[in-house]
């Protein structure tokens, strides 16, 4: 298994954290997403759904959450072959991971263009998250991104 990208990674497939750091996890929530269809939509409701469950919805970091997994999701869908599962986990952390069966690392447009549209993907999630990367496993990869929890209750901006 390699980690790609900053920050701690995760345990094989499944998602658990491999220590008990920030990220230690207090709740978990998974949605497969094989084959489903409009799993962008899907996705982004099940994360506002356990936003607004752990008290952490109606703040502007709540709103980048659920751009985070629209972005992750479309990123996995357009350049790993599609979804697998995403898993969103509470903590002191708020974890969004995104499973996918591709071994390829992410790896972010060296040269975007401005006004057009594709490439800006991991600029967004690297501007919006504390912290993001990925973990190749047997499978596939899960890409990852953490907002801190204490953004979540006050609504403070990524200090980017």
């Amino acid at each position: 298994m390699e980690t790609i990208g900053p920050g701690t990674g995760t345990g094989t497939g499944t998602g658990d954290p491999l220590d008990a750091g920030p990220s230690a996890v207090v709740q978990r929530r998974r949605l497969a997403l094989s084959g489903v269809r409009g799993h962008v939509a899907k996705g982004r409701d099940f994360t506002r759904q356990a936003l607004q469950d752990w008290g952490w919805d109606g703040t502007k970091t709540s709103e980048d959450a659920l751009l985070l997994v629209s972005e992750l999701l479309t990123n996995a869908s357009l350049h790993a072959g599609g979804c697998i599962e995403l898993v969103v986990c509470a903590g002191e952390v708020l974890r969004v991971e995104v499973f996918d069966g591709s071994t390829t690392p992410p790896r972010r447009d060296p040269s975007p263009q401005r006004g057009l549209p594709g490439g800006h993907g991991l600029y967004i999630v690297q501007r919006l998250s504390d912290r993001w990367g990925a973990q190749v496993h047997e499978h596939g990869k899960a890409v990852w991104a953490e907002i801190e929890a204490s953004r979540l209750t006050s609504g403070r901006p990524a200090g980017r």
